[in-house]
């Protein structure tokens, strides 16, 4: 099924610049409106205004990781079914069985492609765009 990114807000929260910058402009040529935020902390105070379709979300960010982000967003009533991918540098195996058990839906490893993150939404978001 195809999926309209023009309807999707997507959540980029990563501590570097420029993958927020690269992730963002790339998703917004597809359409998508994009929110970006720094740190777990940053992303949990905009999480409620915005709404997000799908959350990407780094593992190495200072004061709140991934793992934290992704645990408090999948504990909340309002946000638990909300789509949250893992993005790391790591690629190991323990890394992606304890983003599974805080409830990650997917787990990138970076440097990921544009066609690796596009894929990524559509395996996610149609479930609920359906």
């Amino acid at each position: 099924m195809e999926v309209n990114f023009s309807d999707l807000k997507v959540m980029i929260i990563d501590d570097s610049k420029t993958i927020r910058r690269t992730t963002e402009t790339l998703l917004a040529k597809e359409g998508c409106t994009v929110v970006t935020a720094v740190d777990g902390f940053d992303a949990l105070a905009k999480i409620a205004d915005t709404k997000p379709d799908i959350i990407f979300v780094d593992i190495m960010m200072p004061r709140l990781d991934g793992y934290q982000t992704c645990a408090l967003i999948k504990n909340n009533t309002e946000f638990k079914s909300t789509p949250v991918i893992m993005l790391s540098s790591k690629d190991g195996l323990f890394d992606k069985a304890k983003g599974r058990i805080v409830g990650s839906d997917q787990y990138l490893t970076k440097p990921f492609s544009k066609g690796e993150l596009l894929e990524a939404i559509q395996n996610h978001v149609h479930l609920t765009h359906a």
